[in-house]
């Protein structure tokens, strides 16, 4: 009955190495789960961050496509309630484009609003944090005076190193990154025949170069809008 009793018997040395060994398994088996969680969270990230800056460009490419100026102004400075413009040019880091376009949504209904509105792209300072930068649209519903001015600011895309536009000439064939129709001596009552779009952010990775995101947009009204002509 002694032998017997020793032999069942589980010595401490014993206890201690199946605890090792367990201890050593779940350990391995946490890594491997904590591996698996933060991978999960950089690619989820960096999904979100290729869907913000997509969309982002699309909405542009999309407003853009709607872009127009009108050739109907009164004769009297003092009597233009309303003055259309298409003005890119670089400023700051890299450019900014106001315009006037037909993509306005009335969000009310027997809202005083046309589908007209005054549209602006630009990088600034965050407002809400000032350590980087952001892509912001500004947007005003109602077509005034001021095209370039008033409206509220909403930001598109956020931490970006630049945002750059370019303007193909329907006349001479080529790309200029200055674009003024308020200026008789530039592009009056004309707009570009399409619009490149490069948006520049902090490598998507966290290390390496920056990485510049692009696209192209056509616009389909290249001639200022006049009623007494068409």
């Amino acid at each position: 009955m002694t032998g017997a009793r020793r032999q069942a018997g589980v010595t401490l040395i014993e206890v201690l190495v199946a605890m090792s060994i367990m201890a050593v398994l779940m350990t391995l088996m946490y890594s491997g789960f904590t591996q698996t969680a933060n991978n999960k969270r950089r690619v989820e990230a960096r999904l979100n961050r290729n869907h913000e800056i997509r969309m982002g460009l699309e909405r542009m490419a999309r407003e853009l496509s709607m872009a127009y100026v009108s050739a109907q102004l009164n004769p009297n400075p003092a009597l233009r309630p309303v003055i259309t413009a298409f003005v890119g040019k670089p400023e700051g880091s890299g450019s900014r484009l106001d315009f006037t376009s037909f993509s306005h949504q009335r969000l009310y209904r027997d809202a005083h609003e046309s589908d007209q509105n005054e549209l602006s792209y630009y990088v600034t300072e965050d407002p809400e944090d000032g350590d980087y930068d952001v892509l912001v649209r500004r947007a005003q519903r109602r077509v005034d005076d001021k095209p370039q001015e008033g409206g509220t600011i909403q930001v598109m895309v956020e931490d970006v190193v630049s945002v750059e536009f370019s303007y193909l000439d329907p006349f001479t064939k080529e790309w200029t990154d200055t674009w003024d129709t308020t200026q008789a001596a530039m592009h009056p009552n004309r707009l570009p025949s399409q619009v490149k779009i490069l948006l520049t952010v902090p490598n998507l990775r966290g290390r390496g170069p920056d990485q510049t995101f692009g696209t192209r947009v056509s616009l389909p009204i290249t001639f200022a809008v006049n009623h007494a002509i068409y």
